[in-house]
């Protein structure tokens, strides 16, 4: 059996300011894990534009994704980062794994059903075939790990499945079978107005959400202003369950102060929602001023980013294109 080195892959879409969600359910891990694996991280710009764009703050999106990589304390220097449509491998590839996936798989991705609603027949065949790039992200770098949350294991799953299609159909053992890494309670970070909902750039409300470019004052206003009811916080992890918005207030806290949600429970149990909520506010200013101060500093040199996107693309091209070049000769285009 074909024993691939190890290499992580993951990315981030460029849709927006990002948010505590995409801080502790990708990035965080993104810093983390370049301390053990070969990293490439990307800005997924082609994923972005399966749902409409404006051209100019697209281009601006891609560059504050990039300065928050750096600034959360992702190394462009010793890992690579760079901007996916920058390298036309995925694409090509993607081509190819479309021809090899299968419609059934597709109709069965809960996201696209999410996503497109009762307009399916309207949204674009992008957004249907995502799955597909996205196993096209991983597989062109034969990456044997993919950091993701819960809503995207399925997605992984479909990658395996075409990773595997694909080597039996060919007689091969060219592709590796990606595993998931999953990490902690804040994985998936809620709405702070509903507790059943990701936080989301998408949502009509600025009070949904906490973003890596708000200030202090702005922060603790979203979390005091964040949803609870009036009883006390419950005592256990059972009464919890039925508390979205409490549940999500204390996994965040955990994740920013590296507790246990069992920890901040026993901590706050009994009290009220101020207590935890103001010092779930000073975490949150703690942590995210320092990056806030940095993504500024980096999207004040646009030119130097542009750069280290540059050099990201060519590091990354040197490890997809020979193995897009292997692919081409295995189903028969040279």
């Amino acid at each position: 059996m074909t024993k691939f080195q190890e290499r992580v892959f993951s990315g981030v879409q460029p849709t927006g300011t990002l948010h505590l969600g995409n801080y502790l359910g990708a990035i965080k891990n993104f810093v983390e894990l370049q301390n053990k694996y070969n990293c490439v991280y990307c800005v997924v710009d082609q994923h972005a534009i399966t749902v409409d764009q404006d051209p100019k703050e697209l281009r601006s999106n891609i560059l504050e994704v990039l300065a928050s990589f750096i600034a959360a304390g992702v190394d462009y220097k010793k890992q690579i980062i760079f901007q996916q449509s920058s390298v036309p491998a995925h694409s090509q590839l993607a081509w190819v794994f479309n021809c090899v996936s299968r419609i059934g798989w597709l109709n069965r991705m809960t996201q696209f059903k999410d996503k497109a609603g009762k307009n399916r027949e309207n949204v674009s065949v992008g957004l249907m075939v995502y799955p597909n790039l996205m196993a096209a992200d991983i597989l062109a770098y034969l990456a044997t790990h993919v950091p993701v949350g819960d809503d995207q294991k399925q997605h992984l799953e479909l990658s395996r499945d075409i990773a595997q299609k694909f080597n039996n159909d060919f007689g091969v053992e060219f592709f590796p079978q990606p595993e998931p890494l999953i990490y902690g309670s804040a994985t998936r970070v809620m709405s702070l107005r509903d507790g059943n909902k990701k936080m989301s750039k998408s949502d009509p409300s600025d009070f949904s959400r906490i973003l890596l470019t708000d200030d202090d004052d702005i922060i603790s206003a979203k979390i005091r202003k964040a949803k609870s009811d009036s009883e006390l916080i419950p005592s256990s992890n059972g009464d919890l369950q039925n508390k979205p918005e409490c549940l999500n207030l204390i996994n965040i806290l955990a994740a920013t102060t590296n507790q246990s949600a069992d920890q901040v429970l026993s901590n706050y149990a009994g009290k009220e929602y101020s207590a935890l909520k103001k010092d779930l506010a000073d975490s949150l200013i703690q942590l995210i001023g320092p990056i806030r101060g940095e993504i500024n500093n980096l999207l004040n040199n646009r030119d130097e980013l542009n750069v280290i996107l540059t050099d990201g693309t060519e590091k990354a091209a040197a490890i997809a294109n020979p193995i897009l070049e292997e692919v081409y000769k295995i189903v028969g285009f040279k």
